[in-house]
């Protein structure tokens, strides 16, 4: 597999992509997930050192894996080379992988260091997934939609995929890294999709490797995570002005092609979250008094679907995205909150 020029093909397509000197994208694919495919991105020394080091690594698949075999021989590498694993954020079509070959090469797992207190949950066998998620659900009046994730998650009472998860070798805090010896990356703490998320800023390319923070067709879910934050939306809203504040660089998504500006996406998410905040203050103002009622007033994708017409995981989301919504809304003091028999129910201020 030869490298071929970026945007010469579908995004999702297999193969690789030659983003810059020493930068290469590798969609990698997904099971049975909207997304499609997560971008890995090959790092090395345009000098021609034997250094390889990669952003992110993809989902631990038996065709994920083959996928990025195959990249790699289009630079002279296999997969023992890779020396470093950069991951953005602790969810599995970032993280899984380099667990797994770790595990078989060995190599040097970098991760965030606020993703700890998830990762180290859902490395617990004891800990049933998605348990943070089902009691939210609960206490936003989402007590159906709980239900049907209990009976799909819950039948084993326990993680039984607790195995696939490992603790990183470096816990990443904010600062320059180096990362070959012609490459340093600074890593931006960006939490709000999740606690400890981070985006590796290479000033020196003009590129900056955004994970999910920032991502050109889709919004990233807010705080899914088992360690719940307190404010989501609101670490997700001043991640994204930490960003916008930045020198402007090319974007290089974890899913989606690559685009020319970080800040011109920012400035649409930070819009769209804006007109999000009014729709939902709009709900309470018309008799809603939970986020699950709140949900179901308001439109889902770019098709404005119903909550109902989504399939389960995505109205998990969206209830849930629906309260960091309202929660940050009370924080601003638009609304008030109660809880009556666990239930968060809000009003306006």
């Amino acid at each position: 597999m030869e490298p071929i020029p970026e945007g010469s093909a579908d995004w999702t397509e297999p193969g690789l992509y030659t983003v810059a000197p020493g930068v290469h994208r590798i969609p990698l694919p997904l099971p049975n997930d909207g997304l499609r495919a997560v971008n890995v991105y090959a790092l090395t020394d345009p000098s021609g050192g034997a250094d390889l080091a990669l952003i992110d690594s993809g989902w631990a698949l038996t065709e994920a894996r083959e996928q990025l075999a195959a990249a790699l021989k289009g630079l002279g590498a296999e997969l023992g080379d890779v020396s470093q694993f950069l991951v953005t954020h602790v969810h599995r079509d970032h993280y899984t992988q380099a667990v797994a070959l770790r595990r078989e090469f060995g190599g040097h797992i970098a991760l965030g260091a606020l993703e700890e207190p998830s990762l180290r949950m859902t490395a617990d066998p004891e800990v049933v997934p998605l348990v943070s998620q089902i009691r939210s659900l609960r206490a936003c009046g989402a007590g159906q939609v709980a239900d049907e994730l209990v009976r799909l998650f819950e039948v084993h009472g326990r993680n039984t995929e607790a195995s696939i998860w490992e603790l990183p070798d470096e816990w990443l805090s904010p600062g320059r890294r180096t990362v070959l010896p012609s490459r340093a990356l600074d890593v931006v703490h960006t939490p709000g999709h999740t606690a400890g998320h981070v985006v590796f800023d290479d000033g020196a390319a003009g590129l900056m490797f955004t994970g999910d923070h920032v991502l050109p067709h889709i919004t990233p879910s807010i705080g899914f995570q088992p360690a719940i934050a307190e404010l989501p939306l609101r670490d997700f809203l001043d991640s994204l002005r930490l960003v916008r504040g930045m020198p402007d660089r090319r974007m290089l998504p974890a899913h989606g092609p690559v685009a020319e500006s970080v800040h011109a996406r920012v400035d649409e998410l930070l819009d769209h979250h804006a007109q999000r905040l009014d729709v939902a203050a709009t709900t309470i103002v018309d008799g809603a008094t939970t986020a699950y009622e709140s949900a179901q007033r308001m439109g889902w994708t770019r098709r404005q679907r119903k909550l109902g017409d989504l399939d389960l995981f995505n109205q998990m989301l969206a209830v849930l995205e629906t309260a960091a919504h309202l929660d940050l809304l009370v924080h601003r003091g638009t609304l008030t909150l109660t809880v009556e028999d666990e239930v968060r129910r809000y009003s306006v201020a």
